[in-house]
This record gives structure tokens, C-alpha cells and sequence, in this order.
């Protein structure tokens, strides 16, 4: 889309060099721009900005997503110089600060796929809940649930006591700033019947305290990054993967779902993991 967008602007082979998608949160774009494109991130800003009608603000992702609370530098290119915006999916809305969270569009399916299979009355914990927007999606799509949604990130602990409000959620959302590890250590213990871990980078670091938070049966959404040739042999990578990471708990692995490609042959993967304590 990008790529079109430009062709008619930069030179052929300029355009060419353009990376082809960009984010879009609300009505802020994020777009990567190539070193060799660095003197051309102006014209490339302003060309979003007339091209995409929805579009407010335009920056450019200026480091990797980086640090335990996974935010990434932004440079500011063009339109409104802010980073909150409003964000909507599935009948869902949410206050956003790119700034300051980590926050994806691109795993809106995986969120849809994941409320679809929550059950009456379950209680799901949330490891790494960031904004709330597996918490909300979850608490809009089956009302009978109760999400405890867990951030080490004061603002995103703060912006999901605020869109736990906004979808009107708020009495079945408790929002819980800290340690995951320590919180349901703490507070948690037994308790769930459904533990997300959508933190990629570092889920098999905390596989203990996800089967410590579950009842004495359940599942565990792990994801996860595997390196595999195509999206058939990262699902099998995936499958190793989560065997690994609970060879030590009586586990079964129910599905594997591919997300996204994060990478040159990098896949993102969820397994839904069933766990029967002893």
C-alpha cells in the first residue's frame, strides 16, 4: 500500500526501498523507514498523512521494541505531535499511548480467536495484560467471565483501569499492577481457569507461576518465537517449543496457531496448552 502511495512521489527506485505496511493505532501511523530513506522521511510522512484520511499524526519507529515493558523510540514526523489516540476493534474501544505501551493491531484475529473459546463463568488470568486488550475483548465477548489483567507497566496498568471503563467492564476487569510472578504467587494461586502469556520474547521464562494460577485443570495460551522456513514448519517448531516449556507438568497441546511473521522466517506462534495438575 505504502509502496503505491509513493510511487508517483519518490523516484522508482526509491519507492522500491520503502517498507510496504505500516501500523496504524487509532489515528496515529507508525512506519519504519529504511536508513538509506532517512533524508525522504518528510515527503514519505506527509504523503500518509494526504493519502490516509484517518490519519492525525505520522512518526517513524526509531529503535526496536525493547526493555520489560516492550515500548520503542518514536520520532515524530508530521500531523499532531501526540502519542494517546484512540483505538477500536471488535466492538471494543481503548485509550492508547504508543509512547509509552506496547501495543500491536496486528494481533486482532488472535484476541477474537482466543474470547471465542473462553466458557461461562471462567476466570482468566492475564499475565501480561499491557492496555487490556485481551482483557477487554474477552469480558465484552462472554459476560459471564472475570479477567484478573496483570502489568508490571504503571501506564498500561492505568489506561486498562480507563478502557476497562470505557467498554463498561469494569466490575468483571481487576487490574493488578506488578510482577506477574509475584502477583499470583501472592494472590492468584489456584485460582484460573485460563492463563494468557502474550509476551512472545519471554513466556518460557514464567511457565511456573502460569500453572501455579490455574485450577486443578485448565489451559495456558503460551506464545512464542520460532525460527522455520514457512508458516507449516513453525507450527511444528511450535509444537517443540511448547513441549519444551511444560515438559515438567502433565500437559497436552490442543492447538497451535501461527499469528504472524515477525521477521525473516521468525514466526509468532500461540499454543493453547491443557494442564491437569497432580
Amino acid at each position: 500500500m505504502l509502496k503505491e502511495m509513493l510511487g508517483g512521489i519518490l523516484p522508482a527506485d526509491e519507492a522500491s526501498q520503502v517498507y510496504s505496511a505500516f501500523d496504524q493505532i487509532g489515528d496515529i501511523v507508525i512506519i519504519k523507514i529504511p536508513d538509506s530513506l532517512a533524508s525522504r522521511k518528510q515527503v514519505i510522512a506527509d504523503a500518509i498523512l494526504a493519502n490516509v484520511k484517518t490519519a492525525k499524526a505520522v512518526f517513524s519507529q526509531a529503535s526496536a521494541v525493547r526493555g520489560d515493558y516492550r515500548i520503542r523510540d518514536l520520532e515524530f514526523l508530521a500531523g499532531e505531535n501526540r502519542t494517546i489516540t484512540e483505538y477500536k476493534e471488535h466492538g471494543c474501544r481503548f485509550k492508547v499511548d504508543v509512547a509509552k505501551t506496547y501495543f500491536s493491531p496486528r494481533l486482532s484475529t488472535e484476541r477474537q480467536r482466543i474470547a471465542s473459546l473462553v466458557q461461562d463463568n471462567e476466570v482468566i488470568v492475564n499475565m501480561f495484560a499491557g492496555v487490556g486488550t485481551y482483557s477487554v475483548v474477552i469480558a465484552k465477548t462472554n459476560k459471564t467471565s472475570t479477567v484478573y489483567s496483570i502489568d508490571s507497566n504503571s501506564a498500561a496498568n492505568d489506561l486498562c483501569i480507563e478502557n476497562a471503563k470505557l467498554n463498561k467492564v469494569s466490575e468483571r476487569i481487576i487490574p493488578i499492577c506488578g510482577d506477574a510472578s509475584e502477583v499470583i504467587k501472592n494472590q492468584l494461586a489456584g485460582l484460573a481457569d485460563r492463563v494468557l502469556m502474550p509476551l512472545p520474547e519471554r513466556a518460557k521464562e514464567f511457565i511456573e507461576p502460569a500453572v501455579l494460577a490455574l485450577k486443578q485443570k485448565g489451559v495456558i495460551h503460551y506464545f512464542a518465537h520460532v525460527k522455520a522456513d514457512n508458516k507449516k514448519a513453525a507450527k511444528a517448531q511450535g509444537n517443540i517449543d511448547a513441549d519444551s516449556a511444560f515438559v515438567n507438568y502433565n500437559h497436552k497441546i490442543d492447538e497451535i496457531t501461527i499469528v504472524r511473521e515477525v521477521g525473516p522466517r521468525i514466526y509468532q506462534i500461540v499454543a493453547d496448552v491443557s494442564i491437569q495438575k497432580n
